[in-house]
Protein backbone atom coordinates (compact mmCIF):
# COMPACT_ATOMS: atom_id res chain seq x y z
CA UNK A 1 0.00 0.00 0.00
CA UNK A 2 1.09 3.37 -1.06
CA UNK A 3 -0.57 6.78 1.62
CA UNK A 4 0.40 10.36 0.41
CA UNK A 5 -0.60 12.49 3.13
CA UNK A 6 -0.31 16.32 3.24
CA UNK A 7 1.90 16.49 0.27
CA UNK A 8 2.46 19.84 -1.18
CA UNK A 9 5.16 20.91 -3.81
CA UNK A 10 6.56 24.26 -4.81
CA UNK A 11 7.64 25.83 -8.05
CA UNK A 12 8.53 29.51 -7.88
CA UNK A 13 6.64 29.77 -4.80
CA UNK A 14 3.44 28.60 -6.02
CA UNK A 15 2.28 24.99 -5.25
CA UNK A 16 2.29 22.55 -8.13
CA UNK A 17 0.24 20.12 -5.95
CA UNK A 18 -0.98 21.64 -2.43
CA UNK A 19 -1.89 18.90 0.66
CA UNK A 20 -2.80 15.94 -1.49
CA UNK A 21 -3.18 12.94 0.49
CA UNK A 22 -4.41 9.52 -1.17
CA UNK A 23 -3.87 5.42 -0.30
CA UNK A 24 -3.31 3.31 -3.71
CA UNK A 25 -4.08 -0.10 -2.49
CA UNK A 26 -2.58 -3.72 -3.75
CA UNK A 27 -4.50 -5.19 -6.60
CA UNK A 28 -6.10 -2.02 -7.59
CA UNK A 29 -5.42 0.12 -10.86
CA UNK A 30 -5.38 3.51 -9.34
CA UNK A 31 -5.37 6.19 -11.94
CA UNK A 32 -4.88 9.59 -11.36
CA UNK A 33 -7.05 11.97 -14.04
CA UNK A 34 -6.43 15.63 -14.52
CA UNK A 35 -5.82 18.38 -17.74
CA UNK A 36 -2.17 19.19 -18.88
CA UNK A 37 -0.42 21.21 -16.01
CA UNK A 38 -2.64 19.91 -13.25
CA UNK A 39 -0.19 18.31 -10.54
CA UNK A 40 -0.16 14.85 -11.57
CA UNK A 41 3.64 14.43 -13.05
CA UNK A 42 4.45 16.63 -10.01
CA UNK A 43 3.09 14.22 -8.04
CA UNK A 44 4.03 11.25 -9.13
CA UNK A 45 7.54 12.66 -9.24
CA UNK A 46 7.12 13.23 -5.57
CA UNK A 47 5.91 9.81 -4.69
CA UNK A 48 8.44 8.03 -6.70
CA UNK A 49 11.13 10.09 -4.93
CA UNK A 50 12.49 11.80 -8.35
CA UNK A 51 11.93 14.84 -6.41
CA UNK A 52 11.21 15.03 -2.39
CA UNK A 53 8.05 16.98 -1.21
CA UNK A 54 8.39 20.01 0.23
CA UNK A 55 5.75 19.42 2.85
CA UNK A 56 4.07 16.38 3.95
CA UNK A 57 4.65 12.28 3.94
CA UNK A 58 4.91 9.41 1.12
CA UNK A 59 4.80 6.06 3.26
CA UNK A 60 5.34 2.88 0.89
CA UNK A 61 3.73 -0.20 3.25
CA UNK A 62 4.25 2.43 6.68
CA UNK A 63 7.72 3.41 5.91
CA UNK A 64 7.83 7.41 5.66
CA UNK A 65 10.13 6.98 2.42
CA UNK A 66 10.90 10.71 2.21
CA UNK A 67 12.53 10.78 5.04
CA UNK A 68 14.90 7.71 4.44
CA UNK A 69 18.58 7.79 3.51
CA UNK A 70 19.40 7.47 -0.04
CA UNK A 71 20.71 3.52 0.81
CA UNK A 72 17.50 2.94 2.38
CA UNK A 73 15.45 4.37 -0.38
CA UNK A 74 16.91 2.43 -3.37
CA UNK A 75 15.80 -0.83 -1.48
CA UNK A 76 12.33 0.25 -1.82
CA UNK A 77 13.28 1.65 -5.49
CA UNK A 78 13.69 -2.09 -6.32
CA UNK A 79 10.60 -2.60 -5.76
CA UNK A 80 8.75 -0.38 -7.87
CA UNK A 81 8.25 -0.96 -11.74
CA UNK A 82 8.27 2.49 -13.80
CA UNK A 83 6.17 2.01 -17.09
CA UNK A 84 7.59 5.99 -19.19
CA UNK A 85 5.71 8.46 -21.64
CA UNK A 86 6.70 6.96 -24.51
CA UNK A 87 7.78 3.80 -23.38
CA UNK A 88 11.98 5.64 -23.27
CA UNK A 89 13.15 2.09 -24.37
CA UNK A 90 17.05 2.61 -24.99
CA UNK A 91 17.38 2.51 -29.18
CA UNK A 92 20.92 1.33 -28.95
CA UNK A 93 19.93 -1.85 -27.14
CA UNK A 94 17.75 -4.91 -27.86
CA UNK A 95 14.42 -5.77 -26.16
CA UNK A 96 16.08 -8.35 -24.13
CA UNK A 97 19.08 -6.08 -23.50
CA UNK A 98 16.01 -3.22 -22.64
CA UNK A 99 14.03 -5.63 -20.10
CA UNK A 100 17.58 -6.67 -18.63
CA UNK A 101 18.72 -3.09 -17.19
CA UNK A 102 16.48 -2.86 -14.48
CA UNK A 103 18.21 -6.92 -13.19
CA UNK A 104 21.42 -5.13 -14.10
CA UNK A 105 21.49 -2.47 -11.24
CA UNK A 106 18.79 -3.84 -8.61
CA UNK A 107 19.23 -7.85 -8.81
CA UNK A 108 22.35 -10.11 -8.08
CA UNK A 109 21.41 -12.41 -10.36
CA UNK A 110 24.00 -14.02 -12.76
CA UNK A 111 23.27 -13.51 -16.75
CA UNK A 112 22.23 -16.59 -17.18
CA UNK A 113 19.32 -15.88 -14.37
CA UNK A 114 18.94 -12.11 -15.96
CA UNK A 115 18.53 -14.01 -19.69
CA UNK A 116 15.86 -15.95 -18.27
CA UNK A 117 14.00 -13.18 -16.08
CA UNK A 118 14.22 -11.51 -19.45
CA UNK A 119 12.29 -13.69 -21.16
CA UNK A 120 9.82 -14.99 -18.68
CA UNK A 121 8.87 -11.29 -18.75
CA UNK A 122 8.62 -10.95 -22.76
CA UNK A 123 6.18 -13.71 -22.60
CA UNK A 124 4.39 -12.68 -19.88
CA UNK A 125 3.76 -9.68 -22.06
CA UNK A 126 2.87 -11.66 -25.44
CA UNK A 127 6.52 -10.88 -26.93
CA UNK A 128 7.88 -14.56 -27.65
CA UNK A 129 10.67 -13.76 -30.55
CA UNK A 130 11.49 -10.27 -30.17
CA UNK A 131 14.61 -10.53 -27.84
CA UNK A 132 17.19 -9.48 -30.60
CA UNK A 133 14.80 -6.75 -31.89
CA UNK A 134 16.06 -2.92 -31.48
CA UNK A 135 13.19 -0.61 -30.76
CA UNK A 136 13.16 1.03 -34.27
CA UNK A 137 12.38 -2.75 -35.79
CA UNK A 138 8.56 -2.85 -33.23
CA UNK A 139 4.90 -1.16 -33.51
CA UNK A 140 4.16 1.49 -31.02
CA UNK A 141 2.03 -0.97 -28.90
CA UNK A 142 4.93 -3.49 -28.95
CA UNK A 143 7.36 -1.31 -27.39
CA UNK A 144 5.21 -0.41 -24.97
CA UNK A 145 4.99 -4.26 -24.02
CA UNK A 146 8.88 -4.38 -23.97
CA UNK A 147 8.15 -1.56 -21.43
CA UNK A 148 5.96 -3.18 -19.50
CA UNK A 149 7.71 -6.29 -19.58
CA UNK A 150 11.16 -4.25 -18.29
CA UNK A 151 8.70 -2.88 -15.42
CA UNK A 152 7.79 -6.20 -14.21
CA UNK A 153 11.37 -7.68 -14.13
CA UNK A 154 12.10 -6.99 -10.77
CA UNK A 155 9.05 -8.85 -9.59
CA UNK A 156 7.85 -5.20 -8.53
CA UNK A 157 5.29 -4.39 -5.54
CA UNK A 158 4.44 -0.76 -6.67
CA UNK A 159 4.15 -0.09 -10.56
CA UNK A 160 3.65 3.29 -11.98
CA UNK A 161 2.87 4.08 -15.35
CA UNK A 162 2.77 8.01 -16.70
CA UNK A 163 0.26 8.29 -19.66
CA UNK A 164 0.99 4.72 -21.13
CA UNK A 165 -1.23 5.47 -23.81
CA UNK A 166 0.19 8.20 -25.03
CA UNK A 167 0.61 7.83 -28.78
CA UNK A 168 -1.19 4.44 -29.39
CA UNK A 169 -4.58 3.97 -31.17
CA UNK A 170 -8.02 2.99 -29.88
CA UNK A 171 -7.34 -0.57 -29.95
CA UNK A 172 -4.11 -1.03 -29.20
CA UNK A 173 -4.59 1.38 -26.00
CA UNK A 174 -7.29 -0.75 -24.50
CA UNK A 175 -4.49 -3.81 -25.14
CA UNK A 176 -2.10 -2.07 -22.75
CA UNK A 177 -5.15 -1.10 -20.35
CA UNK A 178 -5.71 -4.60 -20.16
CA UNK A 179 -2.68 -6.35 -19.63
CA UNK A 180 -1.75 -3.86 -17.19
CA UNK A 181 -4.98 -4.77 -15.49
CA UNK A 182 -4.10 -8.45 -15.97
CA UNK A 183 -0.35 -7.77 -14.42
CA UNK A 184 -1.53 -6.02 -11.02
CA UNK A 185 -4.09 -8.26 -9.91
CA UNK A 186 -2.01 -11.39 -11.01
CA UNK A 187 0.57 -10.30 -8.61
CA UNK A 188 -1.13 -7.85 -6.53
CA UNK A 189 0.68 -4.87 -7.24
CA UNK A 190 -0.08 -1.73 -6.47
CA UNK A 191 -0.92 0.39 -9.52
CA UNK A 192 -1.03 3.92 -10.04
CA UNK A 193 -1.49 5.46 -13.60
CA UNK A 194 -1.01 9.03 -14.78
CA UNK A 195 -3.48 9.46 -17.96
CA UNK A 196 -6.20 11.93 -19.29
CA UNK A 197 -7.66 9.07 -21.05
CA UNK A 198 -11.27 7.94 -20.18
CA UNK A 199 -11.10 5.20 -22.13
CA UNK A 200 -8.64 4.16 -19.60
CA UNK A 201 -10.80 5.29 -16.46
CA UNK A 202 -13.91 3.28 -17.56
CA UNK A 203 -11.83 0.18 -18.59
CA UNK A 204 -9.38 -0.14 -15.45
CA UNK A 205 -10.12 2.38 -12.89
CA UNK A 206 -10.99 0.50 -9.64
CA UNK A 207 -9.61 3.80 -7.89
CA UNK A 208 -10.04 7.43 -10.12
CA UNK A 209 -8.77 10.46 -8.07
CA UNK A 210 -9.12 13.96 -9.76
CA UNK A 211 -6.83 16.58 -9.48
CA UNK A 212 -6.88 19.98 -10.60
CA UNK A 213 -4.84 23.04 -10.12
CA UNK A 214 -2.57 20.90 -7.67
CA UNK A 215 -5.50 19.76 -5.55
CA UNK A 216 -7.51 16.49 -5.27
CA UNK A 217 -11.05 17.32 -6.05
CA UNK A 218 -12.95 13.72 -6.54
CA UNK A 219 -11.88 10.38 -5.46
CA UNK A 220 -13.92 7.24 -6.68
CA UNK A 221 -14.68 4.59 -8.69
CA UNK A 222 -15.46 4.22 -13.02
CA UNK A 223 -18.62 3.00 -11.21
CA UNK A 224 -19.81 6.41 -9.77
CA UNK A 225 -17.36 8.58 -11.78
CA UNK A 226 -20.29 10.12 -13.92
CA UNK A 227 -22.39 10.79 -11.22
CA UNK A 228 -20.17 13.33 -9.59
CA UNK A 229 -20.95 16.16 -8.13
CA UNK A 230 -17.82 17.99 -8.92
CA UNK A 231 -18.21 20.71 -11.50
CA UNK A 232 -14.70 20.95 -12.25
CA UNK A 233 -14.66 16.83 -13.06
CA UNK A 234 -17.60 17.21 -15.31
CA UNK A 235 -15.61 19.73 -17.52
CA UNK A 236 -12.74 17.54 -17.65
CA UNK A 237 -14.82 14.09 -18.83
CA UNK A 238 -16.56 16.94 -21.18
CA UNK A 239 -13.20 17.98 -23.00
CA UNK A 240 -11.76 14.30 -23.33
CA UNK A 241 -14.99 12.74 -25.02
CA UNK A 242 -14.98 15.28 -27.49
CA UNK A 243 -10.64 15.10 -27.75
CA UNK A 244 -11.41 11.44 -28.08
CA UNK A 245 -14.10 11.39 -30.80
CA UNK A 246 -12.35 14.21 -33.25
CA UNK A 247 -9.34 11.88 -32.41
CA UNK A 248 -11.22 8.64 -34.20
CA UNK A 249 -13.09 10.51 -37.07
CA UNK A 250 -9.30 11.96 -38.08
CA UNK A 251 -7.68 8.65 -37.95
CA UNK A 252 -11.07 7.57 -39.90
CA UNK A 253 -10.54 9.94 -42.31
CA UNK A 254 -14.09 11.54 -41.73
CA UNK A 255 -12.57 14.98 -39.38
CA UNK A 256 -15.72 16.64 -40.42
CA UNK A 257 -18.28 13.80 -39.69
CA UNK A 258 -20.88 15.17 -37.33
Amino acid sequence: MITVRHLTKYYNGQPAVKDFSVEYLPGQCSLVIGASGSGKTVLLKSTVGLQDPDEGEVLFDGTVFNRLSPKEKKKIHSCMGMLFQGSALFDFATAMENVMFPLEFFSNMNRKEKIERARFCLHRVGLDGVDDKYPSELSGGMQKRVGIARAIALNPKYLFCDEPNSGLDPRTSVMIDRLIQEITREYNITTVINTHDMNSVMEIGDKVVFIHKGEKCWEGSKDNIMTSECSELDEFIFSSRMAHELKIRYESGNPSEG
